[in-house]
């Protein structure tokens, strides 16, 4: 482990660039959570966001070109736009409830989100102009943790809908809905395989906290941690 951002203030979310040589991330180091990039050694730590308010959240658009984040500049949580230098934010969400975790299509043209303007958290769509946003998981219980499928054509989350967390499968050309896990253990966080073939998450169905993977039909259930301590939040590495 190398410690990159190196500073006495608090330091999280990191969201790399695409091509692998930068990271954003959010830190409090000016007396309030605003959004800094680094290159991906530590160096040329520059601050991209001087709002008042808190911003964070950072995600990188697939080109490199962009970041999407979340910002309270304007009263609660939004969803706003700026090229990757800091420059020409734009707000995208209005709403007076919360719109937060903003996550780029592969292709660049769609940013899912999760926003709490039906009286849950649900999860959204709309273009990256911010255009044209709906509601995709339609749901009167929690959807949360959004992992976009490499093609594109899909979008895997957990869901309360059946009384615990489990992941689901929501297509974005018409909202049809698979039930990847089912289990009375909680299944959350998922995060697909670069080739799209499988899903990895973090389930507690054996008391504590471990790391499963699976198909996305819900065949080859497996799992790959067996601790009495607790893993969270797997990523698959590119």
């Amino acid at each position: 482990p190398r410690n990159l951002s190196d500073h006495p203030a608090g330091d999280g979310f990191p969201s790399w660039s695409p091509d692998g040589g930068k990271v954003a991330f959010t830190t409090n180091r000016d007396g309030n959570w605003e959004i800094y990039v680094m290159q991906a050694d530590g160096s040329q730590q520059t601050r991209l966001t001087t709002s008042p308010a808190a911003d964070g959240h950072p995600a990188w658009s697939p080109d490199g070109s962009r970041i999407a984040f979340v910002s309270e500049r304007d009263g609660n949580d939004d969803v706003y736009l700026m090229n990757s230098d800091g420059s020409n934010q734009t707000r995208l969400t209005i709403h007076p409830a919360d719109d937060t975790k903003p996550a780029w299509s592969p292709d660049g043209s769609l940013i899912a989100f999760e926003s709490e303007r039906d009286g849950n958290t649900e999860l959204y769509v709309m273009n990256a102009d911010g255009t044209d946003q709906y509601n995709l998981s339609q749901s009167d219980a929690t959807d949360s943790d959004i992992a976009w499928a490499p093609n594109g054509q899909s979008i895997a989350f957990s869901s309360q809908r059946d009384g615990n967390a489990e992941i689901y499968l929501v297509r974005i050309s018409d909202g049809a809905l698979e039930n990847v896990t089912n289990d009375p253990g909680q299944d959350v966080l998922p995060s697909w395989s670069p080739d799209g073939q499988k899903i990895v998450f973090t389930s507690l169905r054996d008391e504590n906290a471990d790391i499963y993977v699976i198909a996305p039909d819900g065949t080859n259930l497996q799992r790959l941690t067996e601790h009495p301590g607790n893993e969270w939040a797997p990523l698959w590495v590119p």
